[in-house]
């Protein structure tokens, strides 16, 4: 019988894996296609993918796995591994080092464990519901800021936040203390280790903020939708993070104006 401490010893083993298979593709030759929706993904993100779909697949064959790349495979929903090989294929592949890689194991649609790897800094980030969140083993927590008048803010997807929700893009550039704008999961990192206070992102798939959401809450933060609400499988991608309830609460109210 696999215990939480065994599936997290695997999580991040998966996690090395992949940060080794995406260093050996970083900022050498990339095949590029295009999805429908015009986002990029290059032979990184498969060939990613498919070393740690080949390491659950051996160690884990009943379990489901919800990859970007390849969608839900496997026959048991209850326990689901979800995938994110490149978050950020546009820095990636621009030479960026802030892209990352996402791991969660849901069980009965719940996120219980979640990774975030940062290959080109060496970093991994891995959260254990109910527990805390680890830095290379060390436990690492938001911080206690709860003023957002005071706070360090990450804006993510900025231009389309801009594009859609203009007056909220407004609030947003003068909210906080000091503010950044940025993409994929590296903001919602750095809050969990206590160096950002604040994250509004936008436009995510559930392999982009379910792993991440396990990270957060366990470090002591919140990461709920833009209503509040807790984040599930089919939650509408537009997500805040935040390092105190009090700062989340502040968070909530800019967003409704």
């Amino acid at each position: 019988m696999l215990t939480q401490s065994d599936l997290v010893e695997h999580a991040t083993r998966i996690a090395d894996i992949a940060a080794d298979a995406a260093r050996g593709y970083f900022r050498g030759a990339l095949g590029i296609d295009f999805k429908s929706d015009e986002s990029p993904v290059t032979q990184a993100d498969k060939g990613v993918e498919a070393q740690v779909r080949a390491y659950l697949s051996e160690h884990f064959p009943d379990h489901g796995v919800f990859g970007e790349e390849e969608g839900i495979t496997g026959g048991d929903s209850r326990n689901l591994w979800i995938v994110d090989p490149i978050d950020g294929t546009r820095s990636f592949l621009s030479g960026h080092p802030l892209f990352g890689f996402l791991l969660g194991h849901l069980v009965d649609g719940v996120p219980q464990i979640g990774v975030i790897g940062m290959p080109a800094l060496n970093e991994t980030f891995v959260g254990v519901r109910g527990h805390q969140t680890t830095l290379h083993g060390d436990p690492v927590h938001t911080s206690t800021q709860t003023d957002l008048n005071q706070s360090i803010l990450f804006i993510n997807e900025g231009e389309k936040i801009y594009r859609d929700y203009p007056a909220l893009f407004d609030r947003l550039t003068r909210a906080g203390q000091t503010r950044r704008f940025a993409y994929d999961c590296y903001p919602h990192a750095l809050l969990a280790a206590g160096h950002v206070d604040a994250v509004i992102d936008y436009d995510l798939q559930p392999y982009d903020y379910m792993p991440v959401s396990v990270v957060i809450q366990a470090a002591g933060g919140i990461m709920t939708d833009w209503v509040g609400n807790p984040l599930t499988m089919e939650s509408d991608g537009r997500v805040v993070s935040a390092a105190t309830p009090e700062l989340h609460q502040q968070l909530l109210q800019l967003i409704h104006g």
